[in-house]
C-alpha cells in the first residue's frame, strides 16, 4: 500500500520513471535503433520519434520475436505471446508477454488487487478458502519453439507454487483446451472445495455456475460454497450480468472490478461500493490519451497522465515492459477522478456505432439495457447491435439482437424504454432521432435460448477470454446473429 499511495501522491514522476526505464531497456533493440530511443530524453522527444501504431503497423516486429529473433521490440528473447480473441477484427492479435512484463506488470498487479481488496475489506476469509479461475487454453508454436495461448493460460502456468496452492481447479484442467470436458473438469474437482473468492470473465463464470448447480442440485451457489465473498471479474463489462448474479448468489458478495488485457493489467477497482477503478501507474506501462473527438484526425494530440481531464472520453496509448511502443490498444476510457486517477472502460475506439453521428458507445449502450429491464422486469443476458444504413429514401437505424436470461413483461415497451433511454442519455443520438430525422425506432430481435453461444461456437471462440462484440459500425456480426436465429428456434 505504501507503494500504491507513493505513485498516486507523485503521478507525473512515476509516469516519467516507468517510460525511461523502459526506454533504457530496449534502446539497443531492432526497434529501438530504428526510432532513435538514445535521443528520446524527454517525453515530447520520445512522442516526435516513435509513431502511435495498430497491431497492423506493429505486426511485422512480432512475427520477427515469434520466430525467435532476440532484440526486437524488448530486450533478449519472448518466450510466450498471449493470443487475443481479436475483438477488434477477426484476425488473431499475439501480444508480446516478456519476464519483465509477466512479474512486473501482470503478477505485480495480482498482489495489488488482493492489497487493494483487503485494505477496502479489512475483515476478508478469503486467503483461509480457495480462489475458483476459469482460465483460457494453451497450445504450443512448434515451429519456433515460443508458447502462445490465452493471457489467462500463460499466467496460470508460470504461477509460483504458493499461488498455484490457492488456485482450483489444479494447472491440468485449467489449461485444457475443449470447452465442454474443461466445464465438467471443473465441476467436479470444485464442487466439494471451500471456495471464498471467483477470478474471471464474468459470461463464462456464469456459465460454470448455473451449470454447477444444475448438476449439484443446488438452487444457489451460497448452497455450495457458505464462504463465498468476492468475485474478481474482468475482460468485459459487468453490467449486462448484475442482476443474473444477484439471482444466483444466494446472498450478497463483494463485485471488484478488473481492467486487465493481454498487453497489460491497467486498473483495479480500490473501494467496495464504487465501481471505478484506480488507474496502476508503477506497472511498467507509461499512458497517453487522445481524446476521441479527435481520434483519428491530423492534429490528434497524445495527452500524458498530468492532462486529463475529468469526465471526458480518451483513446488509451501505452508503452508497456512487454515491448510494446506507442501501441493503441481500442480502449476508450473516461477519468472519474484525478486525485488518485480513477477510471472506467466507455467502449472501444472501434465498437461503437457511428454511422449517422450518433457516436454510440458500449456504456450508453449498457446504461439504457438496464433502464429497460428495470422497467420491464428483464434481465438481459447477452446482446449484439449494429446498423441499418439508408437505402434511398429510407432513413437508417439500429439493429439489436438480445438473448433474454428472464423476458420482459412486454416487448414493445422494452423497445421502446430502450429508444427513450438511449435518447436521454446520448444527446447526438437523441438528435438523430429526432421525429425520425436520421434514425428511425430501433428494430430489436429476441434471440432464441443459448444463441450466443451456439455462434460463439461455430466461430471457434468458445469459452476463456473470448468475448461477445457488443456494437459494430458494420454488419458483420449481426447479420449471422440473425440467420443463426431463424433455425431451429
Amino acid at each position: 500500500m505504501n507503494a500504491i499511495e507513493d505513485s498516486i501522491k507523485n503521478p507525473v514522476g512515476t509516469q516519467e520513471r516507468v517510460l525511461f526505464d523502459n526506454i533504457k531497456k530496449a534502446k539497443h533493440t531492432i526497434y529501438g535503433r530504428e526510432f532513435g530511443f538514445n535521443e528520446a530524453t524527454t517525453i515530447q522527444k520520445f512522442q516526435n520519434q516513435v509513431p502511435a501504431v495498430h497491431y497492423e503497423d506493429f505486426e511485422p516486429y512480432i512475427e520477427l520475436a515469434r520466430k525467435g529473433e532476440k532484440d526486437v521490440t524488448w530486450n533478449g528473447k519472448i518466450k510466450w505471446f498471449a493470443k487475443s480473441s481479436g475483438t477488434t477484427n477477426a484476425k488473431s492479435k499475439f501480444i508480446p508477454i516478456s519476464n519483465e512484463s509477466l512479474e512486473d506488470c501482470h503478477y505485480a498487479a495480482g498482489k495489488t488487487m488482493f492489497a487493494l481488496y483487503l485494505n477496502a475489506n479489512p475483515e476478508t476469509e478469503i486467503f483461509i478458502n480457495k480462489n475458483l479461475r476459469i482460465g483460457g487454453s494453451s497450445e504450443l508454436f512448434q515451429k519456433y519453439e515460443t508458447r502462445f495461448g490465452d493471457l489467462s493460460a500463460i499466467l496460470i502456468d508460470n504461477l509460483p507454487f504458493y499461488a498455484e496452492m490457492k488456485n482450483i481447479p489444479n494447472r491440468e484442467i485449467s489449461l485444457m483446451s475443449d470447452w465442454a470436458q474443461k466445464m465438467d473438469a471443473i465441476i467436479n474437482a470444485t464442487k466439494n472445495e471451500s471456495v471464498g473468492s471467483l477470478t474471471g470473465v464474468p459470461s463464462w463464470m456464469l456459465v460454470v455456475l448455473n451449470k454447477m448447480l444444475t448438476d449439484t442440485g443446488k438452487s444457489n451457489v451460497h448452497e455450495l460454497w457458505p464462504n463465498l465473498e468476492v468475485f474478481f471479474h474482468g475482460g468485459i463489462s459487468f453490467t449486462p450480468y448484475a442482476e443474473n448474479y444477484n439471482l444466483i448468489t444466494g446472498k450478497k458478495i463483494n463485485y471488484f472490478e478488473l481492467y486487465n488485457a493481454s498487453e497489460g493489467f491497467f486498473g483495479i477497482q480500490d473501494q467496495l461500493n464504487e465501481k471505478d477503478m484506480l488507474l496502476l501507474l508503477d506497472n511498467g506501462i507509461f499512458y497517453e490519451f487522445v481524446p476521441m473527438e479527435e481520434f483519428g484526425s491530423e492534429n490528434t494530440r497524445y495527452l500524458t497522465i498530468g492532462e486529463v481531464e475529468v469526465g471526458k472520453n480518451y483513446a488509451m496509448v501505452i508503452t508497456t515492459n512487454g515491448g510494446l511502443w506507442r501501441y493503441i490498444i481500442g480502449d476508450t476510457v473516461k477519468f472519474t477522478s484525478t486525485n488518485p486517477h480513477r477510471i472506467v472502460v466507455t467502449g472501444r475506439t472501434k465498437h461503437h456505432i457511428n454511422v449517422f453521428g450518433e457516436e454510440l458507445m458500449i456504456d450508453n449502450a449498457e446504461a439504457a439495457l438496464k433502464r429497460a429491464c428495470d422497467k420491464t422486469n428483464a434481465i438481459v443476458s447477452e446482446y449484439s447491435a449494429g446498423p441499418v444504413f439508408m437505402q434511398g429514401k429510407e432513413k437508417g437505424a439500429h439493429e439489436w439482437i438480445i438473448e433474454f436470461d428472464r423476458e420482459p413483461t412486454n416487448f414493445e415497451e422494452f423497445v421502446d424504454f430502450l429508444d427513450k433511454s438511449l435518447q436521454e442519455i446520448n444527446s447526438d443520438y437523441e438528435a438523430k432521432r429526432y421525429n425520425n430525422m436520421t434514425l428511425n425506432r430501433p428494430i430489436v430481435h429476441q434471440a432464441k435460448p443459448k444463441l450466443f453461444i451456439e455462434w460463439m461456437a461455430s466461430r471457434g471462440k468458445l469459452g476463456g477470454q473470448n468475448k461477445v462484440p457488443r456494437l459494430s459500425n458494420t454488419r458483420e456480426f449481426i447479420e449471422p446473429l440473425i440467420a443463426l436465429n431463424q433455425t431451429n428456434f
